[in-house]
């Protein structure tokens, strides 16, 4: 019964008091420019023209003196001069339910997948919403374990942290996302498929993911076929989920697949609702809708729960500095980065200690933790800047006891922070099994406290 009654509080709450109309006036690629509703409808308004196939949605983009500039969810086939033009009273809002809780929906909020149980909630949720106030706020909380050892031991992610993945194409994002879908300890799971593959999505769903990860978590898809308005709202859709739940005092991870494509729609828009290009054909919008869509993450007010954001970047030729990752990498609050070489190398996660960071550190981890952690960045540094010579033969053994000792634990290191999808390791034991890998090394780690030589939050003086 009590669904029933959702169900008409959500359609009531459709339901449009009045209808304002205008008209189509011209059609220019992916613009449609329509007269009658400049008073009426503002940027990010949506509308529903008339055509001869049926109705077409757009949302507004642009506005001027000749009227509005509308772009299509979907493609204007069929639209002509002179159809109807309604204009849509609900906008972009959706409303979420604990009944979406395991299903798979589009960018609009529409199950994809079978869900006889699935219902509107009571409470609207915009997709294009804004921050918290920073002083409205509570800090970062707790260390978030991810059971998955190279993030547990040099990169902790927080409650609250927003993390990003950067990395080229084929080099276990997806897989790295279904490991942090399955084993971290959240509450909720929204993942944004934004512009993926058709036929990965199945994939990702069915075997990375599995009835175990998919079991709490919410995906929202839409594919690299569609609309760049519908991949752009993708990402919106599922960070106004994430919303939902955290407002409900729930510890939510969001993870979306990839920011880059977003930015790709966002460039497609900008540029199609008249926008000058600037760095490498990206438009100013891109870079203000950036940090507008990151900064919702986060942690929540008091008496709320949390947003823990894990996003992947594309990045373009492995290059880490091209604008969309040097962007992303500014705003977010660390960054994991998968390295080709090591992936080819067969070790997954592919993740390259020395260039990744987590700007949590010190502090989520102990003392103990965080000198035992220092110590293996310094020695996998120490084999870094030697392995060349290593491997052509240039450096004698024993002539260096750092290098040797650097050698032996890279060696042991290398074959332990591999892991299968399957298998999980708690974060204590890894830090054992390292610490136990750098003595068998003759590396020597100074885990007494020593509280003189240290600030509060366990930094050097």
């Amino acid at each position: 019964m009590s669904a029933i009654f959702s169900d008409l509080r959500s359609a009531i709450s459709n339901l449009e008091t009045a209808r304002i109309e205008g008209r189509v006036q011209s059609v220019v690629g992916l613009s449609l420019m329509v007269s009658g509703l400049e008073r009426a409808a503002g940027i990010g308004q949506r509308c529903r023209v008339h055509g001869r196939h049926g109705l077409v949605t757009g949302e507004v983009v642009g506005a001027g003196d000749d009227g509005l500039r509308l772009l299509p969810f979907g493609t204007w086939d069929g639209i002509a001069v002179g159809d109807r033009v309604d204009l849509v009273q609900a906008g972009d809002s959706i409303c979420p339910d604990e009944s979406w809780i395991g299903t798979v929906i589009d960018a609009l909020g529409r199950p994809l997948s079978p869900a006889p149980a699935f219902r509107s909630g009571s409470r609207r949720a915009r997709g294009r919403n804004s921050p918290l106030p920073a002083y409205e706020r509570r800090r970062v909380g707790d260390k978030l374990e991810t059971q998955i050892k190279c993030i547990d031991l040099f990169t902790p992610i927080c409650r609250g942290q927003r993390m990003g993945v950067f990395a080229g194409s084929g080099v276990g994002k997806s897989t790295l996302m279904a490991m942090l879908a399955r084993n971290t300890d959240a509450d909720v799971i929204v993942i944004g498929l934004v512009g993926e593959r058709g036929r990965e999505v199945q994939d990702f769903i069915k075997e990375d993911l599995g009835e175990q990860g998919m079991a709490r978590s919410i995906v929202v898809v839409a594919t690299g076929d569609e609309a760049p308005l519908l991949r752009r709202q993708a990402a919106w859709t599922a960070t106004a989920v994430a919303e939902h739940f955290r407002d409900a005092g729930k510890q939510v991870l969001l993870m979306m697949d990839s920011v880059t494509r977003f930015a790709m729609a966002q460039r497609e828009i900008g540029l199609s609702s008249g926008e000058p290009p600037t760095t490498r054909g990206y438009p100013p919008t891109v870079f203000s809708e950036l940090p507008h869509l990151l900064e919702r993450a986060g942690p929540g007010r008091e008496g709320q729960g949390d947003i823990t954001g894990v996003y992947t970047v594309l990045v373009d030729g492995d290059d880490m500095n091209e604008p969309i990752a040097d962007a992303v990498r500014g705003i977010l609050d660390g960054h994991i980065v998968l390295d080709r070489r090591i992936a080819e190398q067969d070790r997954y996660p592919a993740i390259n200690v020395q260039r990744s960071i987590s700007r949590m550190l010190p502090e989520c981890h102990s003392a103990e933790e965080y000198r035992i952690m220092q110590a293996a960045r310094r020695a996998l540094a120490r084999y870094s800047d030697m392995e060349e010579l290593i491997r052509v033969g240039a450096y004698t053994p024993g002539s260096d006891p750092e290098t040797d000792a650097a050698a032996r634990f890279f060696s042991a290191a290398n074959l332990f922070l591999a892991q299968t999808r399957g298998t999980t390791m708690r974060a204590e034991q890894s830090f054992a099994d390292l610490y136990r890998m750098l003595l068998e090394a003759g590396i020597d780690v100074p885990i007494a406290p020593a509280p003189a030589a240290e600030t509060k939050t366990g930094r050097p003086n």
